[in-house]
């Protein structure tokens, strides 16, 4: 009798409650989901013509260095989609004997032997606290490249653990000491847990830029929303130099790929992408950082500081450089009194 009562009491004082919990739940849910206004749905260079729309390097076409040597073909197969993932783990004895299974130069260089590439790029990649990720990277990017035929170099470019981590200071960093070392006329700005699935993704810069990692598998291999300008990014060395770089203005996570992207358009460049199907990408799995309080207000007063805050008031102490079997490593420490917001 009295358990009776206690749920007659319970059933009409509570369960309203109850009810409108799980589908607030539930609502919620599928609101904030991060594919939930994502789509496929946006403007993409069909893979038929996607040649058309590269930018090969003005050495080679020029004909200076070519030494009679014949450029490579450009590999592009729509009947080959494969999707590949990437090895969890690395052993050491495996890295050790990467430099030459894989022919790769100090610092992470590679071209072809049998003609001369089309492209020569440099995959710069902003680093802290990695290492597991840094390993799968390198051992699946060498082999991924080589078979694209591209004349590349991979640059680590790591920060001290003294300050915040500034992602886009780092990429700045890479690019003005790895043009010290070659003219490399194309640039790609590359997170180190982001994995290429298709073998026709080819790294290589457009005639704009190009947002290579618009379908990726956590946003369930949709493009959150249009504007979105970050992951792996290609631009041309000129107009790298032309919109100023990114922002240094970016201490801690988030912000600064929507800044770079407003850069891009203030300048009326573009912005490309291969088709969906092209452009599959695999996040390695990792700790979310926590967001950077003032992302917004850097957002926001960006347009302020695009001709004053980039690659011209660029400061920072490279404390060591090194060519190391797989990748051109730099350690680098930067201040935050380098950059004010306030310009």
């Amino acid at each position: 009798m009295i358990l009776q009562i206690f749920f007659a009491i319970f059933h009409r004082r509570y369960i309203h409650k109850i009810l409108l919990g799980i589908a607030t739940f539930f609502l919620f849910s599928y609101l904030l989901h991060p594919g939930r206004f994502s789509s496929t749905d946006y403007d993409y260079i069909e893979i038929d013509n996607m040649k058309n729309f590269l930018s090969p390097s003005p050495l080679h076409i020029s004909g200076k260095h070519m030494n009679k040597t014949q450029l490579c073909p450009i590999i592009i197969d729509k009947d080959k989609d494969i999707m590949s993932y990437p090895r969890k783990t690395v052993s050491e004895s495996e890295k050790l004997a990467m430099p030459t299974d894989l022919n790769i130069l100090p610092g992470g260089v590679w071209k072809p032997s049998s003609c001369m590439s089309n492209f020569q790029v440099a995959i710069v990649i902003p680093y802290r606290d990695r290492e597991r990720q840094l390993d799968i990277f390198l051992s699946y990017m060498h082999p991924f490249l080589q078979a694209q035929m591209i004349e590349y170099r991979i640059v680590v470019v790591e920060q001290t653990s003294l300050h915040p981590f500034n992602r886009a200071k780092l990429m700045n960093i890479g690019f003005a000491e790895t043009v010290k070392i070659f003219p490399y006329h194309c640039f790609i700005f590359h997170d180190v847990d982001l994995i290429p699935q298709n073998p026709n993704n080819i790294y290589a810069c457009t005639h704009q830029p190009r947002h290579m990692s618009s379908s990726l598998n956590t946003f369930r291999y949709n493009l959150p929303y249009k504007d979105l300008f970050g992951g792996a990014v290609a631009i041309l060395k000129r107009q790298f130099e032309e919109i100023n770089g990114f922002s240094n203005a970016f201490f801690g996570w988030g912000g600064e790929d929507d800044d770079f992207k407003n850069r891009i358009s203030y300048k009326g460049l573009q912005v490309y992408r291969f088709s969906p199907d092209v452009s599959k990408y695999v996040m390695l799995a990792h700790k979310k950082e926590l967001p950077s309080e003032s992302r917004f207000l850097n957002l926001k007063s960006g347009r302020e500081r695009y001709e004053t805050d980039g690659l011209n008031n660029l400061q920072y102490d490279l404390l060591k450089l090194e060519n190391r079997s797989l990748y051109t490593w730099m350690l680098v420490n930067i201040l935050p009194s380098d950059t004010n917001t306030d310009i």
